[in-house]
């Protein structure tokens, strides 16, 4: 049985129907009054409503649990978001009632640059997160992960919905130079899946990517040639476009989580050999796979790709 948190993000939903089409024997557990959700229908799938501050309720989730796969995060609530609420004590709570509960394996995912010493709040919790994990005694895999795209994701939709905002103009983060890994979301899912009993992945913290290393600005490139857009790009400082960003967040909300511009703070890479090397996947390429922006609407009042991970 495997326990998947997050299960109404962007990751958790593709991950479910990853999940559901192995045949895979599932629990989802969902926050109290948190977003709904529609599971796949002719499919059994526990359900369990638990407040990760519960740990009465927490233990009677995993009863019978074999496996969890952790995913909730707080950066889908952009400037509210509590990182020591979610990121932490609910990873906290979790691994020890796994750690309790005798589960076999415990993955969670993080992101690349996950540290406890980082500047950037994102990060030093993710980096919090993996320590709590890895010190509660419950046998881990923990996935250190490049920006994952696909339908609904924060990152690349957030790029796409900015570009369809802003006529004529782009403000690119600083100078566009940094480099980022993008990672398919069906190819982090099947990582995910893999993690789950590879023997070699027990007790291990793996970073990964997808098979280029592609410029911000190179990825813009690629945006707008898809979307078939033309601007004129204007760079900004990180720290100024930041601040525009907070503005606009409390506002009429940003298109993405504000703390996606500190991911642009530097590199954001690994071995380009990772993913086909410890887990067998051969990685999509970026501009083969976002095709699923063509239906993306010009103008939409909804923040776009700001889900749980």
């Amino acid at each position: 049985m495997i326990l998947v948190t997050g299960a109404t993000g962007f990751v958790g939903q593709a991950l479910v129907r990853h999940l559901v089409s192995r045949r895979r024997p599932l629990r989802l557990l969902l926050r109290p009054g948190g977003k709904p959700f529609r599971l796949p229908k002719g499919v059994a799938i526990d359900v369990a409503v638990c407040d990760l501050g519960d740990e009465r309720a927490l233990a009677a989730a995993l009863r019978g649990v074999t496996h969890v796969v952790h995913l909730i995060g707080a950066e889908r609530e952009s400037s509210r978001a509590s990182f020591e609420r979610v990121d932490v004590r609910a990873t906290r709570a979790l691994a020890e009632a796994a750690a309790k509960a005798k589960v076999q394996r415990f993955v969670y995912l993080s992101h690349l640059g996950a540290d406890r010493a980082s500047a950037f709040p994102l990060l030093k919790a993710k980096g919090i997160a993996e320590a709590l994990i890895m010190n509660s005694g419950v046998p881990f895999t923990i996935i250190r992960s490049a920006v994952a795209y696909g339908p609904g994701d924060q990152f690349v939709t957030g790029l796409a919905t900015l570009l369809r905002r802003t006529p004529g103009i782009f403000l690119m983060p600083g100078d566009g130079s940094m480099l980022m890994q993008p990672i398919w979301i069906g190819d982090l899912v099947e990582a995910l899946d893999i993690a789950l009993t590879y023997p070699p992945l027990e007790n291990q913290v793996v970073s990964i990517g997808g098979p280029e290393y592609l410029s911000l600005r190179q990825m813009v490139d690629v945006l707008m040639t898809a979307l078939h857009l033309k601007r004129w790009i204007i760079h900004m400082p990180l720290g100024n476009l930041k601040i525009l960003a907070l503005i606009l967040d409390q506002w009429r909300g940003f298109p993405m989580p504000i703390y996606w511009l500190d991911y642009l703070s530097t590199d954001r890479t690994t071995s380009l050999e990772n993913l086909p090397r410890i887990f067998g996947i051969i990685p999509a390429r970026f501009h083969q796979q976002i095709g699923f922006l063509s239906g993306l609407k010009k103008s939409s009042p909804e923040r776009l790709g700001v889900q749980e991970a």
